[in-house]
């Protein structure tokens, strides 16, 4: 989990990557729950808050240009 500093220091094109990385392991968790095969719940939260953290980060570095 990355603070929202971390994240403003990269590049558009790597929080992208980030962002989709995230939503693979957001649904590997989704389809880990339907199994019945659930080893880490406290990752749901995580990945949610951090895909929200990004998405921030994009809106904010293309609202001001940077």
């Amino acid at each position: 989990m990355a603070t929202a500093t971390e994240y403003r220091n990269m590049s558009v094109d790597d929080l992208k990557k980030e962002l989709i990385e995230l939503r693979r392991e957001q649904f590997n968790l989704r389809m880990q729950q339907g199994a019945g095969n659930m080893p880490k719940v406290h990752r749901f939260g995580a990945v949610r808050k951090d895909i929200a953290r990004i998405k921030t980060v994009l809106t904010q570095k293309t609202e001001t240009g940077s």
